[in-house]
């Protein structure tokens, strides 16, 4: 078996909707593809042996049994790695059940696709159940040690992805209300919500957090200070920084029993408690300086430590935290008492868990000491063993629930010290007798104020309620009301894409909002250009979800970024597609035009529920998708008479078509017009058919998003397929005696739409044609016998990267096309792209139009420009009359007069 290709997905995709994070792997049998399991002897032994939990798992319903028994009966090996890398991540602490396996159109070539937790995880347990599986077929077994290392190396990804306990907590509480959350690339941050209406955590920092109050919270002395001042009760203590200080500090805070800790400490390291010799404050003094250059000597409180938490200036939760112990059985040593104790599943190594393991060090031994005991004492039954002095949790120590018991004086304290420190989530610890009693009734004090404090004390208590602290953070984040997310309207379909996303992106300026949008030229924020290239993948995507200028996301969401790594939303306001063609047929396995259409209608499928996705109703396999549209469904057509149309609007729902020249929005029994098609300079007087449904399908994503009539009417009337708007998009150039028109039409549906327009135009017709290298031989024949149906003369060129075809073989097959449909089409062959264009621009003729469909529409824009006369501005149209006397657009100074309805209509039916 050999490992051909492996991906990873994170958002919804071709394989599920729901279901976002998973790894494709691409898988060849080699010898095994036609050998089932059941003809591979011992292996059904082998794997029961070293995975005999497999029994658990099921395959499809309609399947008898269980998955063993189809192994039993013959299954192939893409299967069985499927359900082995599921497995173990199970068996690793992670639980994904969703997998499927699929049959490539290369024989013996698999697609794995199985759900993952942790993506380096889900990689890793791919490549180990191959490993696993190949074992057993080559020597009937899988070493136990070599699962028990698989299992360990998963068990430590797992543990270095997994998000603390604080941030899981409110990443969780995040999901329940529908808030998108990623992980930012710096500083463990963590981004709730889109755009312009994004908050960002750090642990329990969060956006409200002031760094003065975080300063002075871990200013211990400081803090301290600042409460004594207010009248708030605190320890006496002095802050030291020399050995030959603590005697007289002793003296200051008035004697034994004192605590010393560090002054820049946390988690309990360097605090040792209840001292009462100048022998044990040496020590104690020697501890708190591994931690800190400063110590603190502080006078001793007796009680029980209490942490207080306090959220957007209401106490939300109180917790008593008992330090590490463990309680007698009367037949176990201490040191067996603490084995069983960390053997509670709850209990794990550091932060994570929702307790912390026991571990013995200087203070154990110095607690251990004072009680009399060693570790080899037999605790008599129900007495306890203290391990530690202070009651962190990780330290080992454990909490109980306290937030009915507090007096209400003491609220009102704690409310109003996080206040006077000025944070908006504080952990405060308080050292008192009896939390349901005033401190200043049983001499209680505050000793600590901690930003970002822990949230697992209180939310996995080891006794009591268990509390929502994540609700409260998130409700002071997102009051009710408050948005979470900015719009997102998704464009994808096989041609059209990109002027479809600028325009709607143009529409939704004239709100006055920041757009953020990204297309094949690049990503986009307001007008300004982030980042150049071919962005429509869900890395773009995400920078414009995660800027916080932007107000509205318009995201042209594209086959190869959808094929590689799903979307990077999991829902959209608006889902546009516009057509499903033959195009990257053979590529990432989809090799049918339906397996195509399956992956446009993700983005359809992720519309919301009070969303809508707006279809093309003109092409049947889109027309389709509204069955598996969760939210609303708008469609947009050339004809007002499909019937699709007619039974959707008179059922009350929304359309757009282009009827008598205009561009309209229907519903029910009204036609509310938005403008002449001629009127629309992207439309070229209403020559190019392509454009008015590109239009038509951003027009309409406006109008359900509530963009005014008035705001989409101004945006069609000053948008044009010009470089600057659309480049590489219908940009006709006029060149004095010819015109030029480039566009990036690549793939037989494009050619077939730009015809429309090329054909009627009145003199030469000249083409430079070419296609990426990726494409099937069958396209490129296909290519060629489109170009010799729409131009008189045929430069044949080729891209620079021919994406691993070799030199002069796609050209070779465009001219077989050509061939095919005119023998003695006057065609010729220029391998290099600027050559061929500089040919063809210098053998124009009088009246002519040369039209480049190039690789880089870049160069081909320049090499044309740099023709242009000095005094012409360019993108400026006035109309012109061919021969037939219909109405077309040329560049020119002047602004064209509306051409009238009967003209509109005349072109509309010559052109359609």
């Amino acid at each position: 078996m050999k490992i051909l290709k492996v991906q990873t997905l994170r958002g919804p995709n071709y394989w599920s909707i729901r279901r976002q994070n998973l790894i494709v792997m691409r898988l060849d049998l080699e010898e095994l593809a036609d050998r089932p399991t059941n003809t591979i002897p011992g292996f059904y032994e082998g794997l029961t042996e070293i995975l005999p939990s497999l029994v658990e798992h099921f395959c499809s319903p309609g399947c008898r049994g269980g998955f063993l028994s189809r192994i039993r009966e013959g299954t192939m090996m893409g299967h069985v790695i499927e359900h082995v890398a599921l497995e173990l991540q199970e068996l690793a602490g992670m639980s994904a059940g969703f997998g499927r396996t699929r049959e490539t159109a290369t024989p013996g070539v698999y697609q794995v696709v199985f759900e993952y937790l942790d993506e380096q995880a889900g990689r890793y347990a791919g490549r180990a159940a191959v490993r696993l599986c190949q074992s057993i077929i080559d020597t009937g077994h899988y070493p136990q040690e070599e699962l028990e290392q698989d299992l360990k190396d998963l068990k430590m990804l797992w543990a270095e992805a997994s998000l603390g306990p604080s941030t899981e907590v409110l990443v969780k509480e995040a999901e329940a209300r529908g808030i998108p959350w990623f992980q930012l690339s710096a500083r463990a941050m963590i981004q709730l919500g889109y755009g312009v209406h994004q908050k960002r955590l750090q642990a329990t920092l969060s956006n409200n957090t002031s760094i003065l109050a975080v300063e002075l919270a871990c200013d211990k002395e400081g803090t301290k200070k600042i409460l004594r001042d207010a009248g708030v009760p605190v320890p006496r203590g002095t802050v030291i920084g020399y050995l030959d200080e603590l005697a007289e500090a002793i003296a200051t805070v008035g004697g034994f029993p004192i605590v010393i800790k560090p002054l820049d400490g946390n988690h309990g390291r360097g605090i040792t408690i209840d001292i009462n010799s100048w022998e044990a404050a040496e020590e104690a003094y020697d501890a708190a300086r591994e931690v800190s250059r400063q110590i603190i000597v502080e006078r001793y409180y007796w009680g029980r430590d209490h942490r207080i938490l306090v959220v957007n200036g209401k106490v939300v939760a109180v917790a008593e935290r008992v330090p590490a112990h463990v309680r007698g059985d009367g037949n176990s040593t201490i040191e067996e008492l603490i084995k069983q104790t960390n053997q509670d599943p709850r209990r794990g190594e550091g932060h994570d868990n929702v307790l912390t393991k026991i571990e013995v060090d200087r203070t154990s031994w110095q607690l251990l000491e004072k009680q009399g005991y060693t570790l080899d004492t037999v605790l008599p039954a129900g007495e306890i063993c203290y391990l530690r002095a202070t009651a962190n949790l990780s330290t080992g120590g454990t909490a109980v629930d306290r937030t009915d018991d507090i007096h209400p004086e003491n609220i009102w304290l704690a409310q109003r010290v996080a206040k006077i420190i000025g944070l908006d989530i504080a952990g405060i610890d308080v050292v008192t007798q009896d939390i349901s009693r005033p401190l200043q009734e049983v001499d209680g004090v505050i000793v600590e104020v901690n930003a970002a404090p822990g949230f697992r004390m209180h939310v996995s208590p080891s006794e009591g309620i268990p509390r929502n602290v994540a609700e409260p953070v998130l409700d002071m984040l997102f009051p009710p009301g408050t948005p979470s997310r900015v719009p997102i309207i998704a464009i994808t379909g096989t041609n059209g894409k990109t002027t479809t996303t600028r325009l709607i992106a143009h529409l939704f300026k004239q709100t006055g909002q920041v757009v953020g949008y990204t297309t094949t030229d690049g990503t986009y924020i307001g007008d300004y250009l982030v980042e150049p290239g071919d962005n429509t993948g869900p890395q773009s995507a995400q920078l414009i979800l995660q800027d916080p200028t932007v107000e509205v996301a318009v995201l042209e969401s594209a086959r190869g970024g959808i094929l590689r790594s799903g979307l990077a939303f999991s829902t959209c306001d608006v889902g546009v597609v516009l057509n499903v063609a033959a195009d990257h047929l053979g590529i990432g396995d989809i090799n049918t035009i339906d397996q195509m259409a399956q992956v446009k209608s993700v983005v359809a499928e992720t519309v919301m529920p009070n969303g809508y996705a707006v279809l093309n109703a003109d092409d049947p396999l889109v027309a389709e998708m509204a069955e598996r549209v969760k939210g609303q469904v708008a469609y947009f057509s050339m004809n007002p008479d499909n019937p699709l149309i007619r039974y959707h609007t008179q059922q009350g729902g929304l359309a757009a078509v282009y009827e008598n020249g205009y561009l309209s929005i229907l519903k029910g029994d009204w036609t509310l017009r938005i403008d002449q098609a001629v009127n629309v300079p992207l439309t070229l007087a209403g020559r190019a058919p392509f454009m008015i449904a590109n239009a038509l399908a951003a027009s309409l994503a406006a109008f359900v998003q509530g963009v005014r009539i008035e705001d989409i009417r101004a945006a069609l009337a000053t948008f044009s397929a010009s470089t600057q708007q659309t480049p590489g998009r219908m940009n006709l150039v006029n060149l004095g005696t010819f015109h030029a028109l480039v566009d990036y039409a690549h793939n037989p549906h494009s050619y077939e739409a730009l015809a429309g327009f090329v054909k009627n135009w009145p003199g030469e017709r000249v083409g430079v044609v070419g296609a990426p290298g990726d494409r099937r031989d069958e396209d490129f024949v296909t290519l060629g016998r489109l170009s010799a149906q729409m131009f008189d003369r045929i430069i044949v060129k080729e891209d620079d990267d021919n994406r691993g075809k070799p030199r002069g073989d796609v050209a070779r097959r465009i001219c077989e096309g050509i061939a095919q449909v005119k023998p003695d089409a006057r065609f010729e062959v220029i391998l290099d792209e600027t050559e061929a264009i500089q040919a063809a621009l210098n053998s124009a003729s009088l009246n002519g139009l040369v039209v480049v469909l190039p690789e880089s529409v870049k160069r081909a824009i320049s090499l044309i420009q740099a023709r242009l006369p000095r005094s012409q501005e360019e993108e400026a149209v006035q109309p012109v009359s061919p021969p037939n006397g219909s109405h077309f657009m040329t560049n020119s100074h002047e602004h064209p007069e509306p051409a009238s309805k009967e003209a509109a209509e005349y072109v509309s039916t010559e052109v359609v």
